[in-house]
């Protein structure tokens, strides 16, 4: 392969045209952005193996293989790139929820979209969930992550006020205490993130509708 000094304006200096030259660039959004985007999914993954609070800006970029300080070109903090991760994560889940409760079904329908919904970011969320799980408490009490605790009132709202129409329905039974029930149906899908694993005997698909079948029906043949 032939080099060429960077002060020569020769054709060498411009393989690929000026076009080419803008679209590979250093100032190149699109490439600025691929880059951006594969350094948060390596940290993604990085948080949920280790936990966001024992990953460092140096293990982030020594996965890249990059200096320490190129991350910062990207990003101010790994702060800035969990909330990225989380951000992402639950305008994309408060979005399907919302939808699936602004359709207007009866109660047990309803749930089961809401179930669907999160099973199905098992597997494109598997980081955010974990980083969710293990880092919560953690980032809660930060002033740049207080959408978090919003997005979880807000979702505890939907998913309660489901159950109290499905039991004022006769549809749910009238003995169960709705927080409770919502509580723990979100542990149990959250949970099943660590034992999951992709292109099993079962999809998040799959996944779903074996929980609403044991969650509505139960496990007892009568």
């Amino acid at each position: 392969m032939t080099t060429t000094s960077t002060n020569s304006g020769g054709p060498k200096a411009r393989t690929g045209g000026e076009g080419g030259a803008r679209r590979r660039g250093k100032g190149s959004p699109g490439l600025a952005s691929e880059r951006r985007e594969h350094l948060v999914r390596l940290a993604a993954e990085l948080f949920a193996e280790k936990g966001f609070q024992a990953t460092t800006v140096r293990n982030i970029a020594d996965e890249a293989g990059i200096l320490s300080g190129s991350l910062y070109h990207h990003f101010d903090s790994k702060e800035s790139i969990v909330d990225e991760i989380l951000s992402g994560f639950f305008e994309e889940i408060m979005s399907a929820y919302r939808a699936v409760i602004d359709e207007g079904k009866e109660p047990r329908e309803t749930i089961a979209g809401l179930v669907r919904i999160a099973f199905g970011t098992l597997e494109p969320h598997r980081a955010a969930i974990t980083v969710m799980q293990n880092d919560w408490n953690y980032l809660k009490d930060m002033e740049r992550f207080a959408y978090l605790t919003r997005a979880e009132d807000e979702v505890e709202k939907m998913w309660v006020s489901t159950i109290k129409a499905g039991q004022e329905q006769d549809v749910f039974r009238p003995d169960i205490d709705p927080k409770l029930t919502y509580r723990m149906i979100r542990d149990t899908v959250w949970v099943a993130v660590r034992w999951f694993k992709p292109g099993g005997r079962l999809n998040p698909q799959g996944l779903a509708e074996h929980y609403l079948k044991v969650m509505f029906d139960g496990i007892n043949t009568h």
